[in-house]
Formats: C-alpha cells, sequence, structure tokens
C-alpha cells in the first residue's frame, strides 16, 4: 500500500470509529458509512467556530498549554494572537491536518503579509502556485507535501484549489454552492446580501429575499433529508440534536436569521462566506484573526508553538502527563458521541487537565449535553460557567450552533 492510500485508510478508520453507531443493513447505519464516506477529504476551507468568542472564554495565560480539535487551521491560528506558550492541534482528517500545517508554513515561510493573505485570504490566484513551489514546498513534511500535491477525485492536483478560490471547494464549500444555486432557481442572487451598508438593511433583505425560501415546499422537503446536511459536516446523530422538537427548516431558519440580522456585515466574515464564497477584499476587510494584517508578526514569531498531529482528542489527552493541559477545545465533537465515547473523552480530559483548566465546546441544541451521559464522579469535578457561557454564545457570529460552553476544573 502506497504511504498516499495508507493515510486515506487511516482518515477513514478514525472517522468511522468517530460516527459510526448502527449496523451497515439499517437506514442509519447506512447513512452514517455515507456521511464517514463523504468526511474523508476535505470539509472546512474555513473552520465555523467564532474564534473572538473562544478567547474571550479560554482568557489565554503566556504559560497555557492549549489543546484543540484543528478543522480548518483557521482557530488555531487565532488563538497564537494570544501568544500562548503551547497549542496541541488534532483533526481525525487528514485534509485538516495538511491545511492546518500548510498555513503554519505560510506564516513562517511567506515573504510577508501581502503573500500570506493572497494564499490564504484571496485563494484565487496563480502566483499562490508559484509561492508553494518556491518558499512552502522545500519546508513541508512529506505527508503534507504528498497531500497538497497529490490528485483528488476530479483528477486535479489539490494544490490548485488555492488558485480557483479553495472557499468554493471541500465539502462546506460545495454545500454552500449548492444553497446559491437553489436561491437561484428561486429567483433569489444571494451575492446581493453582500450590498447592504446597515444591519437595517440586513433585517430587511433577510426578511424579502431569504425567509420566503423556507415556505417553500421543495425546501422544506430537502432540508429533512438527513444527507443533504451532510455539507455542514453534520452527521445523523447530530442532525437529531440540531432538529429537536422542530422543523429542520425552522431551524436553519432562526440560524440564518441570526447570522444575517444579528451582526454587522462590516465585522462578520462568516456572512461574508456565506453569501460571497469568500472575504470582504483587502486589508481593511471584514477578516478572520489570522489573516488580520496587525497581527502578522506575532502570529509568524509564535507559530513554531503549534504542533499538529492526526489523532482523535481522546487518545491525544490520554498520552499526555497528567495535569499538563489548561486549555481543550472541543468544537461540536461531542454531539457525534456516545455515552460510552463521552465517558472516555472526559476521562482522558480530567487525567491531563491542570488545576482551574477550562474546556469549551459547542452544541446543536442550546442545552450542554454532559449531565447524565457523563458520570457524576468525573462531572462533578467541572464547574459549568453557566451565564458566561450563554452571554458568548449570543456573541458568536457564525450563528450556526445553538448553544456554546465553558466548564472549568475546579475539584
Amino acid at each position: 500500500m502506497t504511504l498516499d492510500a495508507a493515510l486515506e485508510n487511516s482518515t477513514g478508520t478514525l472517522v468511522k470509529s468517530a460516527v459510526l453507531r448502527n449496523r451497515f443493513l439499517s437506514v442509519d447505519g447506512f447513512l452514517e458509512r455515507v456521511f464517514s464516506f463523504a468526511f474523508r477529504g476535505l470539509v472546512y476551507p474555513q473552520i465555523w467556530e467564532d474564534p473572538a468568542v473562544d478567547l474571550a472564554a479560554m482568557e489565554i495565560g503566556p504559560h497555557h498549554h492549549i489543546v484543540t480539535i484543528a478543522s480548518g487551521g483557521c482557530n488555531v491560528l487565532s488563538y497564537l494572537t494570544a501568544s500562548p506558550a503551547k497549542i496541541t492541534a488534532v483533526d481525525l482528517n487528514r485534509a485538516h491536518v495538511a491545511l492546518t500545517k500548510l498555513k503554519l508554513a505560510g506564516l513562517q515561510k511567506l515573504p510577508g503579509w501581502n503573500a500570506f493573505y493572497r494564499f490564504f485570504g484571496e485563494a484565487d490566484e496563480c502566483q499562490n502556485i508559484c509561492d508553494y513551489k518556491l518558499f512552502l514546498q522545500s519546508s513541508l513534511d512529506s505527508e503534507t507535501r504528498n497531500y497538497w500535491e497529490g490528485r483528488g477525485l476530479t483528477g486535479s492536483r489539490r494544490l490548485k484549489k488555492f488558485q480557483k478560490n479553495i472557499y468554493k471547494h471541500g465539502l462546506l464549500g460545495r454545500f454552500i454552492g449548492v444553497g446559491h444555486r437553489l436561491a437561484k432557481f428561486y429567483g433569489r442572487n444571494l451575492n446581493e446580501f453582500l450590498e447592504c451598508t446597515t444591519v437595517q438593511e440586513q433585517r430587511s433583505y433577510f426578511e424579502s429575499e431569504i425567509a420566503p425560501l423556507f415556505q417553500k415546499r421543495f425546501v422544506k422537503w430537502l432540508t429533512n433529508q438527513k444527507v443533504s446536511l451532510y455539507g455542514l459536516g453534520i452527521p445523523p446523530a447530530q442532525y437529531e440534536a440540531l432538529a429537536g422538537t422542530s422543523t429542520m427548516a425552522d431551524v436553519l431558519y432562526q440560524r440564518l436569521e441570526k447570522l444575517t440580522c444579528d451582526f454587522s456585515l462590516r465585522d462578520n466574515y462568516f456572512a461574508w462566506q456565506a453569501f460571497g464564497r469568500g472575504y470582504e477584499p483587502g486589508a481593511a476587510g471584514s477578516l478572520p484573526l489570522y489573516l488580520q494584517t496587525k497581527n502578522f508578526d506575532r502570529l509568524k514569531e509564535n507559530a513554531s508553538r503549534v504542533n499538529v498531529n492526526q489523532i482523535n482528542m481522546t487518545a491525544a489527552l490520554r498520552a499526555m502527563p497528567a495535569s499538563s493541559v489548561d486549555r481543550i477545545v472541543l468544537l461540536d465533537a461531542q454531539d457525534w458521541m456516545t455515552d460510552t465515547q463521552l465517558n472516555d473523552l472526559w476521562d482522558a480530559i480530567s487525567h491531563a487537565s491542570a488545576p482551574r483548566a477550562r474546556v469549551i465546546f459547542r452544541t446543536a441544541g442550546e442545552p450542554t449535553i454532559l449531565p447524565g451521559r457523563v458520570a457524576e464522579a468525573v462531572l462533578n469535578r467541572w464547574t459549568y460557567l453557566k451565564e458566561r457561557s450563554a452571554e458568548l454564545g449570543l456573541q458568536d457570529r457564525s450563528s450556526i450552533y445553538g448553544g456554546f460552553h465553558i466548564y472549568e476544573l475546579t475539584h
């Protein structure tokens, strides 16, 4: 077996271990296997958790060791603005590991902010391929280099995504593209939302152009199919938590309303991704922290503090020395887990966490999912910062998740 094939198999094995709950011949079992296959490639060119909220919740100190799920790597780099001592980034997905490593190499090796922004912000110029060969290729490990120089399902080298707008690629990028085409079928051009200049105009656009789409019979039917939301990285188990007692069309309506109406477009790069499939152009545009020119020098200086591995979070924490971790970022991974997996994870978290360590995570539904599922003897060591969690959850500009949660080790 080639290295390329072995790594693909590793991704498949890790994702299956996280997703599969039911036997193959059941409907849910079949859907889980479809999802695990879809999740083997690039899913998130951009992570959809707001790093400003994460930073406020973690209150990072200069001595802190952060362990986080890597996903698209955006938040890993954004955490470097707080200059922690160390970040360990882990992910099940080979593509996410390769993307995070490429971004870190870009910080260290590309000749200044302009080249870095062109590569990872605009991500749609031939010059990026030249810069890769000139500045990045020799600094990458063989696994990362093999991924980007290898070919995807279309036969094109994966690296070429950076000359064709990588934000239109990956599972999420294609999902957003389908949403745009569906809106166009009903006579809406979602790019027009980016012309709004005030929050009031954003509200008016939502009510006149977007809200009516959710009354369409086909849209209601489509969103009630679990497989239709695989492009958001939502597996069958999380779909149930997201829907709750409502229809999925109602839930998506509420989340999209928050995205379009609760935050100024001038300060919400998530909305730019949703409606423009890219970032607001220019250094003064709405950009993630890691792409902002004011942060470039600090991130470049701190980039060597990050270590990236393809491994699941539980195994990574279990292998760490006791009391060696200060902040843990789980994204929404717990929504995927069985009770057994949750308890294994929190045993590992409690082992690795230093006093006053914090764990932050998001959930599809609003409430925390831990009480009644994680053993009381473990959970009682942690204090749920309920009010602070709710306060920061309202500030999350991505608006995808129902709940944001902070736990602190106090016993």
